[in-house]
């Protein structure tokens, strides 16, 4: 095996050598008999690295996948079956690397079937048609399904159910990613049902899948039977550091200012759909022609397989209707199809249309034309018979008459009236009136509704008329019209997507639209969204997402609905203006105010009398969409395009007329910012009342747990005690507190604050509550959850023999911090905040030396330096300084505490300073670390010298 980086090569067979990109298994002479038909029936490509058969047991080809550099692959071996295509192989150079194509390994009793591999990202496409044609219709029955298996990431679903279910919302994004591009290229008339097939069965969270699937569906088309123009291919484009990337990485597109995702073929672009922050319509351009270029490189080289092993189309299968019928639908409808389409309303327009059509129907009927008895009978004409003119005439005897040498002479017969079925009648109707309303738009200079073709409709939209939401607009725009309204919440309320990469993702800002039937007057399905909302909802969503404060300006969910009361072309546009004043409403800081527009082409307008230039128009209706050459969606500001979005309905778009088409939706989307400022009522730009408070704070990360508790239970204690809606922690010490009122949040910051405080020897703690009581001391709470060991030896100034006697259970004393041990354990004292006793009460002897030593666990208040005082409740969470001095401290009043001290205190220093004596213990957990000052002189104690300390589970204990 032979395997370079620059292509697949394989050992020849016989004295042929294969093509330096393509590769087949088994060399044409080897099976004479089928070899050639094998390769025009049918060709497959297959996923992962196979394999390829050899042309005998012992000679066999291995090929790798490569992208842009040697990749190994598994091996196995693959025998051709009879009326099989032989496997194929190929390389096509994309951006900086390669992708490997392969077909004839998987899915060979499909039309078409291939995998595209990627670095070891490999999607598997089949295509496969119904035997027997549908009912004619205007619209090609294509059915796009995409799947990303969890197994492609060695995964299974987070959910309940393992086995993958119904579509999730980005799958259906990347389903119309493959259906818009391909669409255009189907011929008319062919209706056998077509469905494509693209499965994700490996992914390497680098290369992403969608842009694959685009050129993987068109190369599986392109080589199955499906009669389609031109063989297509997808590429994303990225902007990183200025410059522009090719299907770029993952990790790429996380610096990129550009996420565009274009299709075409070898000669045109036919779709694409993109997002930026505020990208100039230059920028946009330059994109564009690089991914244009880029396609235009892969479809020459699909070109060349599908020469190699495509598939016959089908071309046999098409059924158009009869010329002869157009000049009848025209003859019967022209002049009132010219005043019907000078109606400017929408529904009357339709109606009038309706009856007209039925009025053609009748009048062939009539005439004998159409048979209702027939619906789809493929009208054919009887050919006169004709003479052979170089044949002699025989004469015929009378009574002499040999039957079998008789020649009857053909008499011409008159051609019977052609039958039409009413499918093609309507059919024909529609593309008629197309045609002529193409035609007015190009002679006359006037659309439908009168307008010009850069001219907007006119706009109206107001703010605030739902007095319980968020947030709330009606635009409306013409006959579109879009009801948005904004909802803000805390974590819980954010999307929740379960993706191939495992980590689950969460939106904190999605848009929901939604297109009832009665937005355009009829009856119709309700329930799950379609394709097309979901489509159109992630648009207006991405157009909107640039101008969203960041996370810690302004830490909501925002979730915004559009749902579409009336509907007259360019509704998702409608819904990226509507969102925007919702958002306003709703309070939400955005960096500036975004509009869309949806644009229309006319191309060949010299069919219609023009010149041949192509004919753009702005702020395009339903009828002008349907119609039309394109359709063409721009949101963004006044400086540059956050969201676009273009759909081609002929066979190409070169970038001239986009340059016109971007440049004309410029001037349009001011147009529209500039009503939308005059919104009466205009948004209210204040957080709504009815809105959920979100406080953020942040406290150090190995605290988050303390807020926690186990399993739990501490912070839904604090939700229940408080009575704010949830708490988010997150792993960076950020605390998020949700409630519907002020004083909740204040209680649960207190509480928060508390528990996560960093203690700091000498601070003091005012009115704490005893928790438990021991003979060897009091467990004061300094803090919610906090406790420190207060011993008995720092209880009083006086001596206490335990200490039950004095303190119970409830009582409230004011505590010192003296000591924190490596364990993060507290040792308080009592007797550091009292006044010193009078020696002679307690018989103890003192000298002149003694008088002016230290305690073991006190410090001097004579001439000591300023100390701090920490005063906990629980609503505050301040920390307050006290400047102590000879003869007093100053306690700093506490802003909104019920429990602050609003006077000033004073606390008289100790007199003298006495030293007792006590056995060292070997747990230092609740020893002061401070030290008498050496002396000459010798300190009297007033403990009895029998009395002895002794350490009880790591606790001094004296007894």
């Amino acid at each position: 095996m032979l395997v370079n980086s620059g292509s697949i090569n394989a050992r020849p067979h016989s004295t042929h050598s294969p093509s330096p990109r393509f590769i087949h298994g088994r060399h044409q002479s080897t099976f004479p008999h089928f070899s050639r038909s094998l390769r025009v029936k049918s060709s497959k490509f297959s996923s992962l690295s196979l394999l390829l058969p050899a042309t005998s047991s012992s000679n066999r080809l291995r090929v790798r996948a490569v992208a842009g550099a040697e990749v190994g692959g598994s091996t196995s071996s693959f025998d051709v079956s009879p009326g099989f295509p032989e496997p194929f192989s190929v390389r096509i150079p994309v951006g900086d690397r390669h992708i490997l194509v392969e077909t004839g390994h998987m899915g060979r009793q499909a039309s078409g079937a291939v995998t595209v591999t990627d670095g070891e990202t490999i999607i598997y496409t089949s295509v496969c048609l119904a035997d027997i044609p549908s009912e004619p219709s205007d619209f090609f029955p294509l059915n796009v399904n995409y799947q990303e298996r969890f197994s492609a990431a060695g995964r299974t679903s987070g959910g309940f159910f393992k086995r993958e279910g119904r579509t999730k919302d980005h799958e259906v994004l990347i389903c119309r990613l493959i259906d818009r591009p391909l669409r255009p290229t189907m011929l008319k008339g062919f209706y056998h049902e077509t469905q494509v097939s693209s499965w994700v069965l490996s992914y390497d969270g680098l290369h992403t899948p969608d842009s694959l699937a685009v050129t993987a569906a068109g190369i599986a088309v392109a080589l199955s039977e499906v009669p389609n123009s031109k063989a297509i291919a997808g590429v994303r484009i990225g902007l990183v550091g200025g410059k522009f990337i090719v299907n770029p990485t993952t990790k790429e597109m996380e610096e990129s200012d550009l996420d565009l995702l274009l299709a075409g073929t070898d000669s045109a672009i036919l779709m694409i759909e993109g997002y930026c922050n505020f990208l100039s319509e230059e920028k946009l351009l330059q994109a564009v022609e690089v991914g244009e270029e880029a396609v235009q490189a892969i479809c020459k080289e699909v070109d060349t397989l599908v020469k190699k092993c495509g598939k016959p189309k089908m071309l046999d299968a098409i059924k158009l209707p009869p010329p002869e019928l157009y000049k009848h639908v025209e003859d019967i409808a022209g002049d009132e199809l010219l005043k019907v389409l000078q109606i400017k309303g929408k529904i009357p327009r339709r109606k009038s249309l309706v009856s007209l059509e039925d009025k053609v129907l009748t009048i062939l009927t009539e005439k004998g034309y159409v048979s209702k008895d027939a619906t789809f009978v493929a009208p054919e004409t009887i050919p006169d018979m004709e003479l052979d003119e170089d044949e002699d005439e025989e004469v015929v005897v009378d009574g002499e008459i040999d039957e079998g040498d008789v020649h009857i002479k053909p008499v011409s017969r008159k051609s019977t009236p052609l039958f039409f079925s009413e499918v093609d009648v309507k059919l024909v109707f529609k593309e008629v009136t197309s045609k002529f309303l193409r035609r007015r738009i190009v002679e006359g200079g006037k659309r439908s509704d009168g307008r010009t073709p850069n001219e907007i409709r006119p706009i109206n939209s107001r703010c605030g008329l739902l007095p319980r939401a968020h947030g709330s607009a009606l635009f409306t725009r013409g006959e579109t019209q879009s009801l948005a309204v904004a909802t803000l919440g805390d974590k819980q309320m954010a999307q929740r997507v379960d993706n191939l990469v495992g980590d689950d993702e969460l939106k904190s800002f999605y848009l929901q639209y939604s297109f009832p039937p009665s937005c355009v007057g009829e009856v119709g399905r309700m329930g799950a969204p379609s394709r097309r909302e979901i489509g159109h909802g992630t648009l207006a969503e991405r157009a909107l997402e640039p101008i969203l404060p960041s996370e810690d300006d302004f830490p909501y969910t925002i979730r915004v609905e559009s749902t579409i009361t009336e509907s007259n072309g360019s509704s998702s546009m409608a819904s990226v203006c509507g969102g925007c004043l919702a958002l306003q409403d709703a309070g939400v800081p955005i960096k500036s105010s975004i509009a869309g527009i949806a644009m229309g082409m006319v191309l060949d307008t010299q069919e219609f009398g023009g010149d041949g230039t192509p004919l753009i128009l702005s702020d395009i209706t339903g009828s002008e969409d349907a119609s039309g050459d394109m359709d063409f969606k721009v949101a963004g500001n006044e400086d540059g395009i956050t969201a676009f979005q273009m759909d081609i309905k002929v066979v190409g778009i070169t970038l001239p007329i986009m340059r016109n088409a971007l440049l004309q939706a410029r001037d349009g989307r001011k147009h529209i910012l500039a009503e939308m400022a005059n919104c009466s009522p205009p948004p209210s730009k204040s957080l709504s009342k009815h809105a959920p408070l979100i406080y953020m704070m942040k406290v150090r990360p190995e605290k988050i747990n303390l807020i926690i508790g186990t399993g739990g239970k501490k912070v839904k204690s604090i939700i229940e005690e408080t009575g704010v809606e949830a708490i988010e922690t997150q792993d960076d010490g950020v605390v998020k507190i949700t409630a519907k009122d002020l004083s909740s949040i204040e209680r649960s910051k207190a509480i928060i604050t508390n528990l996560t405080m960093v203690p700091a020897i000498g601070d003091i703690y005012r009115n704490c509550e005893i928790k438990s009581v021991a003979p060897y001391g009091v467990f004061v709470e300094i803090a919610p959850g906090r406790e420190g060991l207060c011993h008995i030896s720092e209880l009083s100034s006086n001596w206490l023999a335990k200490a039950e006697d004095a303190f119970k259970v409830g009582d409230r004393v004011d505590v010192k911090l003296i000591e924190i041990n490596d364990k993060g354990q507290l040792r308080l004292s009592r007797r550091a905040l009292l006044p010193d006793p009078d020696p002679k009460e307690f018989g103890m002897q003192q000298t002149a030396g003694a008088a002016g030593e230290e305690s073991a666990s006190t410090l001097s208040t004579d001439k000591g330096p300023a100390k701090k005082v920490v005063l906990t409740h629980k609503d505050n969470f301040s920390e307050e300084s006290i400047e102590q001095t000879e003869d007093k401290v100053s306690l700093a009043k506490v802003t909104g505490s019920p429990k602050s001290i609003s006077t000033d205190q004073t606390i008289q220093p100790r007199k003298k300073a006495i030293k007792r004596l006590v056995s060292p213990p070997k747990d230092k957990a609740y020893i002061s670390k401070e030290r008498p000052k050496k002396s000459s002189s010798k300190a009297v104690s007033s403990i009895p010298a029998n009395n002895e300390s002794t350490l009880v589970n790591g606790e001094a204990k004296i007894g």
